[in-house]
């Protein structure tokens, strides 16, 4: 009798065998990079194609000792989370383990699988992307440059191969502009070239010329082909949205499906760390007709490096890409849709020559707990309406083609080309409305940690005084007595009353945010909670 049996043709990495204990066996993923951030370890897992990927139940996080060559592990945890990427790759978060320990992951039924070179988080080369001008973007921490200046090119160069230690085995070329944590690089030609088969395999470093080379794991990327073609004239979405979140998993749906009422056509998510279900809700969301997309973001202190990759990915898709956080909601005074105020924006505004308008900055008001001490149950725009009397700093919505090939951003807003200007809008025609100082349950996560990269996080004794920080809190996570009666100036109802007046279910009152809502041809499908009743609203 013949039975098939499945061989490796030739030898590869993946076809190595390990052993567990006593027993070998046949490795069948390979961990490819491993990376140690404050709190946890991210292990990068490469499948061979056709591989049956491993699910988080399946998978331990291994941890070994260094000097002993013992395969037998001295420590096993669970994964705090696994996510798939492009069908044969993983993202496999460990909990930080001993000192003095190598992490790796194993199965339950394949034994451990060998460790992967490890870095850093603070002094590596972590994505790479190239532009629609064959340009290399990369995205580095360890640098330390200063913010919002461009910096001297010549002191760099960037590298591209697989063993940075060996300068005579990589290839070398010219660093165009550096700022901030972007560096962009001339792509050698024979990576452009030969992009299909070296884009899953070749890395993309920055070398200090006289010193080192940064530790990388940023594997050379290419935007889809709307991204990488020229410009169409017109692009699919008017208007877009990119934000980056860590568990905002319960405020996700408010923000999006208010959002796409007054006009908001597509979403990027980069979800930074999260453990919470953002990603059950995106994905519900998507299946209710939102063209959302979630893009994994682990690294810590980055969303200006964030926010730039997000721009260069709109650029085929989006006329306008606004950069707000979950907590901050557009509203339009005047009713009309995002769209129409951005139209009569730019077509209003005296042009001189050939200077275009390249970005919109919109004022920010902060609101406070409003006396609430528990999240409220219609969602923040209707809960919160006591606010801060003076306006914040501005947040900014924009032409990804007007961004100045740097890409410098700071706080939500970028540097442009020489031939585009920013405006100001009037608080009447469109303002930020910031449900900044929620109730404490809530408020309280602000002290995990900040995701920008030039601001301190709230626990370090430094900046106390800075306007990024809750006046008069300190440096520690204690609830002051009046913290809900906190941050009240003056009252504001004008989202609220909109909000209700134009989109509450007449029958129940229900927001859409309140009910499960499919976007269906310009219907609202809306099945109340607890019932199996439904309801069709035009």
């Amino acid at each position: 009798r013949f039975e098939p049996v499945l061989k490796f043709a030739r030898k590869t990495p993946t076809a190595n065998a390990i052993v567990s204990g006593e027993h070998p066996v046949t490795q069948i993923l390979s961990v490819r990079e491993t990376v140690l951030l404050p709190d946890q370890v991210i292990l990068f897992l490469k499948y061979p194609r056709s591989a049956r990927l491993f699910t988080k139940e399946e998978l331990d996080c291994v941890y070994l000792s260094v000097h002993n060559t013992s395969p037998v592990p001295r420590l096993k945890q669970s994964p705090a989370r696994v996510d798939t990427e492009q069908l044969v790759e993983q993202i496999v978060r460990c909990p930080s383990g001993p000192r003095g320990l190598l992490i790796t992951v194993g199965s339950k039924s394949n034994g451990v699988f060998p460790a992967g070179p490890t870095h850093h988080w603070d002094s590596l080369a972590y994505e790479a992307l190239v532009d629609n001008d064959n340009t290399t973007v990369v995205f580095v921490k360890g640098l330390n440059l200063r913010p919002e200046r461009v910096s001297n090119a010549s002191r760099f160069e960037c590298v591209y191969g697989e063993d940075f230690s060996r300068l005579k085995l990589v290839l070398r070329s010219e660093v165009l502009s550096i700022a901030q944590e972007i560096v962009r690089c001339r792509t050698p030609l024979i990576v452009l070239n030969s992009q299909k088969k070296v884009n899953s395999s070749v890395k993309v470093s920055v070398r200090i010329k006289g010193g080192g080379t940064l530790p990388s794991i940023a594997r050379l990327g290419f935007l889809s082909d709307s991204g990488r073609d020229p410009l169409p004239t017109r692009k699919p979405h008017e208007t877009c949205i990119c934000t980056m979140a860590r568990n905002q998993a319960r405020f996700l749906k408010e923000w999006v499906i208010y959002h796409a009422l007054i006009g908001v056509q597509r979403w990027y998510i980069y979800d930074n760390n999260s453990d919470d279900d953002t990603d059950q809700v995106i994905e519900s969301l998507f299946n209710a007709g939102y063209n959302i997309s979630r893009h994994i973001w682990p690294w810590i202190k980055t969303q200006e490096g964030g926010f730039s990759h997000c721009a260069l990915r709109a650029k085929g898709s989006c006329e306008w890409i606004g950069f707000i956080d979950v907590d901050e909601f557009l509203h339009l005074p005047s009713g009309l849709f995002l769209h129409d105020v951005i139209s009569n924006l730019t077509s209003t505004i005296t042009s001189f020559g050939n200077i275009s308008i390249g970005e919109i900055r919109v004022s920010c008001y902060s609101f406070g707990p409003s006396g609430l001490k528990r999240i409220p149950k219609q969602g923040v725009m209707v809960g919160y309406t006591c606010r801060l009397v003076v306006q914040e700093r501005h947040k900014s919505i924009v032409k990804p083609e007007a961004l100045n090939s740097t890409l410098i951003n700071i706080v939500h807003h970028f540097h442009l080309r020489d031939d585009f200007r920013f405006i100001d809008v009037d608080r009447r025609m469109m303002v930020v409305n910031h449900y900044k100082y929620q109730v404490w349950e809530v408020f309280k996560q602000k002290f995990y940690r900040r995701v920008a990269t030039y601001v301190a996080d709230w626990k370090d004794e430094q900046n106390v005084r800075s306007k990024d920080r809750a006046p008069g809190l300190g440096t520690r996570a204690v609830e002051p007595v009046d913290w809900s009666s906190r941050f009240c100036e003056v009252t504001d109802t004008g989202l609220k009353d909109r909000v209700l007046r134009n989109f509450a279910n007449p029958k129940n009152s229900l927001l859409p945010w309140q009910t499960t809502t499919n976007k269906k041809a310009g219907t609202w499908f809306v099945e109340e909670e607890n019932t199996n009743k439904v309801q069709e609203k035009e």
